[in-house]
């Protein structure tokens, strides 16, 4: 017999065992065809680095010693204490404090974000913690090696430090090395070995802070699934709503395990875990830490799709009947109340709140029923039109939603144009992509693209055509993105009206 653990517990397995027996003798929670950490029993080595965290009034920073660290190494234990005694449009001082350097007279020169020691009067009894904002030349009383190290990161926390601004803690940064085999696999007759431990899963904890945040990453995996798009030594990220806008709301250190999403600037909408310790950042807004699994975390390589979990889990009863809704909320304490239509065949298509967090915080959720003919089922072409569905679902809100309104524009014979209530031209491009050669099918979805003034227009005709697209336009200004599954629901629908977009799978 061997012993394993599987997401911390502990099983026994006949000799020759694998993967797959392991995941279904513990019952353990695995997505199939995603990625699974293994670890091999092995020793932590302990290893110093040359950086600092220095935690601030005004947020965190870190340092890399330079060549005179003998002075930081024998007093930095003194400057956690230290505030800003006065600061300039160059430098800002910490202290003072009494040390037994030997200052120097004489201009120095000093560049953006060095770390250095100076004096006041040229006094060791007056010796003070400089940062530099900018490169300049000056005389601070410094000693010979006046330069002990160089701000690397959390710089923006720098500039923002004033007169009376305190330094509250330093702390050195340490890395744990772990000597063990790592394996990354989808393969789940991989045979095991005594001791491994077994990682199938990872769950994020949300913060409270961040509700609208925290729904971007639940609506990120709202499949249980967290692809790694993009993969370094210190974070992964998952691409997946990469341009959907999400404000920022939570500053926070982005410690190892912590989720955030990048609120702004090239990446906007990626969500990312980090591996390493990073400061706060003005553009990355943390949403959550990982509970559960880091070492999944870890062990994931480029391209892996990751099994994940929430705590708590998403609350979301848009596309469910008020019955089905009801029995849910209930089993999570919540509370729900009806407006618009409530009958029988009624589609839940609004949630007030919009996020789980002030859902759960307040203990209600109101919800907006139509009827369930105003709900139109959609299957997509991703192979044909992956551009041109990426302009589609954001502007309906499917990338994070189970359906979305699309308002009725015109409507003549058997042709339904529409026009999404989120614009989205403006910066999601429509170029030309699966235009039709011959005719289009009675039902198939077209969207003009930007070989036609009209781009954007959402088409549907409940006839075959061979010479106009959906929305009317001539063939190499149509994009064709799906088809509708029941067409003739569209029958007797209205400008002014809106239907909402279902997407099956």
């Amino acid at each position: 017999m061997i012993s394993v653990e599987i997401n911390g517990q502990k099983i026994e397995l006949k000799e020759g065992s694998n993967l797959k027996d392991a995941i279904e003798l513990a019952k353990a929670f695995y997505i199939p065809e995603t990625t699974v950490g293994i670890l091999k029993a092995g020793e932590k080595k302990q290893e110093a680095t040359p950086e600092y965290k220095i935690l601030t009034s005004k947020g965190e920073f870190r340092i890399e010693l330079a060549g005179g660290s003998e002075i930081w190494n024998k007093f930095y234990s003194s400057f956690s204490t230290l505030r800003a005694h006065w600061e300039t449009s160059n430098s800002v001082a910490f202290g003072p404090l009494e040390t037994d350097i030997v200052p120097e007279r004489g201009e120095k020169k000093f560049n953006r974000y060095d770390v250095f020691i100076g004096t006041g009067g040229y006094d060791a009894k007056n010796t003070y913690l400089l940062f530099a904002k900018n490169k300049h030349i000056s005389d601070y009383g410094s000693p010979k090696d006046a330069v002990i190290a160089k701000v690397v990161s959390g710089k923006s926390i720098l500039m923002q430090l004033r007169q009376g601004d305190s330094i509250q803690k330093i702390e050195p940064v340490i890395r744990w090395e772990t000597l063990l085999d790592k394996i990354s696999t989808a393969d789940l007759d991989t045979r095991l070995e005594d001791g491994m431990s077994i990682f199938t899963y990872f769950k994020v904890d949300l913060v409270n802070e961040a509700p609208e945040g925290a729904e971007h990453l639940l609506a990120l995996i709202r499949r249980k699934i967290f692809s790694v798009d993009t993969f370094s030594n210190s974070f992964l990220s998952d691409d997946k709503l990469k341009g959907e806008g999400c404000p920022y709301e939570h500053w926070d250190a982005r410690s190892e395990g912590a989720v955030a999403v990048r609120t702004d600037g090239i990446g906007n909408g990626r969500v990312y875990i980090y591996k390493e310790d990073r400061t706060s950042s003005a553009v990355h807004s943390v949403v959550g830490h990982v509970s559960e699994g880091l070492e999944l975390i870890r062990v994931a390589s480029e391209g892996s799709k990751l099994a994940a979990l929430s705590n708590p889990e998403r609350v979301m009863i848009l596309g469910m009947g008020f019955p089905e809704a009801e029995r849910v909320l209930s089993e999570r304490g919540l509370k729900l109340e009806k407006r618009g239509y409530t009958g029988e065949d009624a589609i839940i298509v609004e949630q007030d709140p919009d996020t789980t967090i002030e859902i759960i915080g307040e203990g209600v959720v109101t919800a907006l029923g139509v009827k369930s003919d105003k709900i139109i089922d959609v299957r997509l072409y991703d192979d044909r039109a992956p551009i041109t569905l990426d302009f589609f679902r954001h502007s309906l809100r499917l990338k994070d939603r189970p359906l979305g309104p699309l308002p009725v524009l015109y409507t003549y014979e058997n042709t339904f144009l529409f026009r999404s209530e989120k614009e989205a031209e403006a910066y999601k491009e429509i170029n030309p992509e699966n235009v039709p050669k011959a005719k289009i099918n009675a039902g198939e979805i077209g969207v003009t693209n930007q070989a036609a003034k009209r781009y954007g227009m959402i088409g549907v005709k409940l006839i075959d055509d061979e010479k106009y697209g959906p929305t009317g336009e001539k063939f190499e200004c149509t994009n064709i993105i799906g088809k509708v599954i029941d067409p003739q629901r569209l029958q007797g629908v209205k400008a002014g009206d809106i239907v909402y977009i279902r997407e099956v799978f």
